[in-house]
């Protein structure tokens, strides 16, 4: 069950696939949304990525913190874990912001993802069957 501070903000947990790397963030996610840009798609795997944003602060690391493999600077980058590979999370917006990977989640956060965005470049294989927005490009709301 997530842990809620003495400020009664619930605390998620997340972790690699190898559980090398953990961490927690704040449920308050200031929105959620599929990207399926072609880096998104890379840096997963898979037809896109749902992604969590939060401001940075509200992300901490709770072990692993020396096993991490950066690719980018500290305004901007995606951050795995340097063992098993696995995509945490994007610092984006000039190092304002965190993209979390949801699927590295182990707690159910509040939010849904809202939106598909960069449809505009998806998979040419995969077909959008929900009946969220989707914009071709970046969508701030």
């Amino acid at each position: 069950m997530p842990e809620a501070e003495s400020t009664g903000v619930r605390r998620l947990a997340g972790k690699c696939f190898c559980g090398a790397v953990h961490y927690e963030v704040d449920d308050k996610f200031v929105y959620a949304m599929n990207c399926h840009c072609s880096n998104c798609r890379r840096t997963t795997g898979s037809a896109f990525k749902p992604i969590a944003g939060i401001e940075r602060e509200k992300l901490r690391l709770t072990a692993g913190g020396d096993r991490l493999l950066v690719f980018g600077d500290m305004d901007g980058n995606d951050t795995h874990c340097g063992q098993c590979g696995s995509l945490l999370f994007s610092v984006v917006r000039e190092g304002a912001f965190v993209h979390v990977a949801m699927g590295t989640l182990i707690d159910d956060p509040g939010i849904r993802p809202g939106a598909h965005i960069f449809v505009g470049s998806k998979a040419p294989w995969f077909t959008i069957t929900d009946d969220l927005p989707q914009y071709d490009g970046h969508f701030t709301g």
